[in-house]
């Protein structure tokens, strides 16, 4: 690991995390990934290690870290398995900092404690059949009745939204219009309202331990206090949590293409064809070492947008090409890594296999790669 730029406490913890993947997590991913099963204990595990409230200040239950202490974590746990660092990044980023951020004392006091210490998780329901990069089209509605919001629509692709431990949704919802434009708001909804229905999960390419459902409400009732920040500044709030979202995407998808270029590198060493090992061939040299090359610059890019955000600098575009690169690279370098494993690289088995359906994932969430480009070439004055 490219640990130069790192602060001692941040070395430590990047050490911590690395230790504890290999250690913990490692060993049950591929049962997880084979069931389909997000490995709750591990979860609980991670609580108890304090990564959960890592980017929190201490007075509200956190580790008074900041983002890029998250995403160190984020990245060496994605070496080993993508679907635990996915559940990290989406609890903190989606689930907990909303709440912190924009929620009432009554809220934080209510949910923050659990949520920081691993002990429950939370979803933010934004994604619609209608409304996926084009956020604004969100159909799901909410209107005041007797001093409750009324809910109604449907939300898929939420992460964290039915484990065991799964405490609530934050939902996008139309509360109405203003000047003609839809006025978007969000609104925490408990997983035992009456009305909200979180539905079967998803068969899916990747990220098989990650938790991950379509939700519906029909007529789901909570109380008017359950609104989320201001009324009409739901996608306004959440925009800013998407460019951060982005980077620890970004740094999830470096620590997956770094996964990719150990397995290989060792593979490489270990398998003998035509009485030599695979790593004595140029081509094979030359593979890895575009891997390094890969791994070096996704680095490089999620570092540069997260420093710049925790200094509170603008980092929006940074964070739009962090995420470009690191989840090109994630994704080459699963394609790389599982040809030099050859016919082993198409077993499940193997963790490059895992690596090979969950990066894909990486280049569609938190803005397709498309939308990433755009995001640039607006910063450059040509769109």
């Amino acid at each position: 690991m490219d640990n130069y730029t790192l602060s001692d406490e941040e070395r430590e913890l990047a050490q911590m995390v690395r230790e504890f993947a290999e250690e913990v997590v490692a060993p049950v991913a591929y049962e997880a990934d084979r069931t389909h099963t997000l490995p709750l204990d591990v979860i609980a595990q991670m609580g108890e290690m304090g990564l959960f409230g890592l980017p929190f200040p201490e007075e509200v239950g956190g580790q008074g870290g900041d983002h890029f202490a998250l995403c160190l974590a984020i990245e060496a746990l994605a070496r080993v398995d993508q679907s635990v660092a996915i559940t990290l990044e989406a609890s903190v980023s989606l689930g907990a900092m909303p709440l912190y951020r924009f929620g009432t004392d009554e809220q934080k006091s209510t949910y923050l404690p659990d949520l920081l210490a691993g002990r429950a998780l939370a979803g933010f329901g934004l994604t619609e059949p209608e409304a996926g990069s084009d956020a604004g089209a969100t159909r799901t509605t909410a209107h005041l009745d007797g001093g409750e919001w009324v809910i109604n629509g449907s939300k898929q692709f939420i992460t964290n939204s039915g484990t065991d431990i799964t405490r609530f949704v934050t939902v996008t919802a139309v509360t109405g219009e203003h000047e003609g434009r839809k006025e978007i708001s969000t609104i925490i909804v408990p997983n035992d309202t009456a009305g909200f229905t979180v539905e079967p999960a998803y068969d899916k390419l990747g990220w098989h331990a990650s938790d991950t459902h379509p939700l519906s409400f029909q007529d789901a009732r909570v109380p008017e206090a359950n609104l989320l920040g201001e009324r009409g500044r739901g996608f306004a709030n959440f925009l800013y949590a998407l460019d951060e979202g982005r980077v620890a995407i970004a740094a999830l998808a470096t620590g997956a293409a770094e996964g990719c270029l150990e397995a290989a590198i060792d593979y490489a060493h270990k398998r003998v064809v035509f009485g030599e090992p695979l790593a004595t061939r140029q081509s094979v040299q030359f593979m890895l070492a575009r891997m390094r090359l890969r791994v070096h610059n996704a680095r490089l890019a999620w570092h540069h947008a997260a420093r710049l955000r925790d200094a509170g600098k603008a980092f929006k575009t940074e964070a739009a090409i962090a995420k470009l690169t690191a989840s090109d690279a994630a994704m080459d370098n699963a394609r790389d890594a599982t040809q030099i494993f050859g016919g082993n690289g198409f077993m499940n088995e193997y963790p490059v296999a895992r690596h090979f359906r969950d990066s894909k994932i990486l280049e569609i969430g938190e803005g397709t790669n498309e939308v990433q480009l755009l995001v640039i070439a607006r910063s450059l004055g040509v769109a």
